[in-house]
């Protein structure tokens, strides 16, 4: 009786339902047409703005997995690396930083869009030409992509992302990576939007070549050491094919047997060097070389957020950070000699 009461007096609809003219795609494209064109008048801009294109480059696409999802991370990734070439200052003017979300949601959207259109073709061109020796198993389902950007964008921050640790609450941030020497000294302060560090190892260490020579320091490092979650087969034979040796287990701390299909290869000859007497050995001062540095920074000197907004403005906050380090690492020592 209750029900038939309410909707006599409201109306049957449950009250969650989208608006009339979001319902069909046409309305949904309207209304974001429109709402882009209401901030550009906000703004001053008088018109809608133009979002940039981005076309992703074919003979650079190289996705490690057949599915549809590893291109789509692959586009992104090169949608990455584009915003970070021409990283520029956060607006300071709400409506200048939500149009700037919007026509990144834009960008995102026509990436999504073209790594679908290329696994489709890269599908459709493995089937008609065959591969010898291999089975190609179902033909992929075709995906629709929404006629509209989906997602989210952090309106504050919007080169900024989700950063998730395993024991560590998820906060909206950056990835501080670092480079440091048997001294703790910083040779290169690096920052990523991603929070894994899996495919960080070697622009890191690349960052780190390029500190040293700048610096006129002719001895190249010989030892790269990294924890479990850099490892990235591709950039460790890339790192020692420049004559530098790297070690990384293949596995983490919390995995307590091998890895399905991690069990042969590179796999088990870093598990042979790791559990050698000299590999173990030159694997202890990672622990003694970059955690007190992470260490120092974020609980002694209480360093543990970014104060700026922008990927080029925490980069640049980061690197001062790292100076500073190495200023407090030269001010121990000059003590320390004359001490003596």
């Amino acid at each position: 009786m209750t029900d038939r009461w309410e909707d006599g007096l409201f109306g049957r609809d449950r009250g969650d339902e989208l608006p009339e003219h979001l319902r069909t795609e046409e309305g949904r494209r309207e209304a974001f047409k429109a709402a882009k064109q209401r901030l550009a008048r906000k703004a001053g801009r008088g018109k809608e703005p133009e979002v940039a294109q981005f076309e992703l480059d074919m003979a650079q696409f190289t996705p490690r997995g057949r599915g549809r999802r590893a291109w789509h991370r692959e586009g992104r990734k090169a949608l990455l690396a584009q915003r970070e070439r021409d990283a520029r200052p956060i607006a300071v003017a709400r409506a200048e930083r939500l149009l700037e979300s919007l026509a990144r949601l834009e960008q995102n959207h026509q990436v999504e869009m073209q790594a679908n259109t290329a696994y489709e073709a890269w599908w459709a061109a493995r089937a008609a030409g065959g591969v010898p020796g291999q089975k190609l198993g179902m033909p992929p389902k075709p995906v629709t992509p929404s006629p509209v950007p989906e997602g989210v964008m952090n309106k504050t921050d919007h080169d900024s992302r989700m950063m998730r640790t395993q024991g560590q609450p998820t906060i909206q941030g950056y990835n501080a990576q670092a480079a440091v020497t048997r001294g703790q000294i910083i040779v290169a302060a690096e920052i990523t939007v991603e929070s894994p560090d899996f495919g960080h190892l070697e622009p890191v260490v690349e960052a780190a070549l390029r500190e040293l020579d700048r610096a006129s320091v002719t001895q190249r490092p010989e030892i790269v050491l990294a924890d479990a979650g850099y490892w990235h087969q591709q950039q460790i034979e890339s790192i020692v094919s420049d004559g530098i040796q790297v070690l990384v287990p293949p596995d983490g701390g919390l995995r307590k047997d091998i890895r399905p299909g991690w069990d042969k290869g590179m796999y088990a000859f870093m598990r042979r060097v790791l559990s050698s007497e000299h590999g173990h050995t030159l694997y202890k001062h990672r622990k003694s070389t970059v955690e007190p540095v992470f260490a120092q920074i974020k609980f002694n000197r209480k360093i543990n957020s970014f104060q700026r907004r922008g990927r080029t403005a925490a980069l640049s906050e980061w690197r001062l950070v790292a100076a500073t380090h190495n200023l407090m690492k030269l001010h121990s020592h000059w003590i320390a000699a004359e001490t003596e």
